[in-house]
């Protein structure tokens, strides 16, 4: 099993069938990102509010665990069961064991591959859920499900006040999912209600997108960031070198999942000249994460975030943010920045344990508090949010 990488992925669902993100350091060339791919783009997780205040370090060794699995396996056992048992009882609740085919789906995520619908989903007024954008050539596309389309159940569980985290994970079905599984959609459009059955698909994954704000005097360009999976960084940094002189930048990193540090850290060299991005410690030895040299720091730049808004992502936003390189506009994010590392069990299992924790560039954690925006927007119609990071931009010299 190689190093630790920064990614975030879905946990097994538990009662509160909430999302629990993993965040490990930048070394790691195996370990994976479980974004959500074109599935998720925008919505706050409740969850988040959620989460307590403390930062829980692991309180049981790789160690222990690997004994308590290899121990089962010699009575006959489940390894990975033994293992989960150990975990849960350690009180690490960013803990978890995932099996063999759970975790090369995360490795093929990692090169932004997915098995999914193609569906991106949204948080509407009242929490309904709405389908957002199609990617083209998908099941979903396919079914002719439209960008707006209500999304009421999926597998007949009401889609209406969940975290859209959590209906993404039903429609995808859980990490190693079988390509050609079926997922059954309750959809409305307008007084139109039917049912579709779909067959998931391998898909490839769009982490970001650049459009032009033409709207606005002079332009100003929006860069959004669903994942941070395997090149994200360079699209990013090749999106701020084609932009003109004069115009601001949108950052929208909403519903975004987090993804490999290397890429957050890359993307941060888009608009730092060097210097520190965060440091984090691994059982008490401080590391560092600098910034590349030639950044753009001269385009107004504005960073819009909300309750989806993950791990890396939050990485890069306190990083921004401490530096004071952006204005960070929405709500609170998500709070996760704890380390953990993957150790392989007998059985091809992995479990991962926290062994430490992030701090942005001048000292503060993230685990469980999250990143506070400069400029707060509550509730969660997400076009008012918008509005009013574009109003910022313009007040910072870009657009009108």
């Amino acid at each position: 099993m190689s190093g630790p990488c920064l990614f975030v992925r879905p946990r097994r669902i538990r009662r509160g069938a909430t999302l629990t993100v993993v965040f490990v350091s930048v070394l790691a060339t195996g370990a994976a990102v479980g974004s959500w791919g074109a599935e998720a783009e925008d919505g706050r997780d409740p969850a988040a509010a959620r989460i307590p205040s403390r930062s829980v370090s692991s309180t049981v060794e790789s160690d222990e665990v690997k004994a308590a699995a290899a121990q089962a396996e010699e009575d006959g056992k489940s390894g990975s069961k033994a293992a989960r048992e150990v975990v849960s009882r350690s009180g690490d609740r960013w803990g978890a064991v995932y099996s063999a085919r759970e975790y090369e789906g995360f490795r093929r995520n990692l090169d932004g591959e997915y098995v999914g619908v193609g569906i991106s989903a949204r948080v509407g007024p009242g929490g309904r859920i709405a389908v957002d954008r199609v990617q083209p050539g998908s099941p979903a596309a396919k079914a002719g499900i439209r960008a707006g389309d209500r999304l009421r159940t999926v597998d007949g569980r009401p889609a209406t006040g969940r975290p859209v985290t959590e209906v993404v994970s039903w429609l995808r079905g859980g990490a190693g999912e079988a390509v050609g599984s079926r997922v059954e959609v309750g959809l409305r459009r307008g007084e139109h209600r039917w049912q579709q059955t779909l067959r998931r698909a391998k898909l490839a994954t769009e982490p970001v997108t650049v459009d032009r704000l033409t709207d606005q005097h002079p332009a100003a360009v929006r860069i959004k960031i669903d994942a941070f999976t395997r090149g994200a960084g360079d699209q990013v940094r090749r999106a701020v070198r084609a932009i003109h002189d004069g115009e601001g930048i949108l950052l929208d990193l909403r519903g975004n999942s987090g993804g490999l540090v290397s890429e957050a850290v890359t993307t941060a060299s888009s608009f730092l000249d060097g210097g520190l991005v965060a440091t984090y410690d691994v059982r008490g030895k401080q590391r560092v994460l600098e910034a590349r040299r030639g950044g753009d720091t001269d385009s107004p730049l504005v960073v819009l975030v909300d309750g989806g808004t993950m791990s890396a992502a939050e990485l890069l936003t306190g990083a921004l943010q401490d530096r004071r390189r952006a204005v960070v506009v929405g709500s609170r994010t998500f709070g996760k920045g704890s380390v953990q590392m993957p150790s392989e069990l007998p059985d091809g299992s992995v479990a991962e344990l926290t062994v430490g924790h992030y701090r942005t560039p001048t000292g503060r954690g993230v685990d469980g508090k999250g990143i506070t925006p400069d400029l707060s927007v509550r509730g969660d119609d997400e076009k008012s949010a918008e509005t009013r990071a574009r109003t910022v931009l313009s007040g910072l010299g870009g657009g009108s």
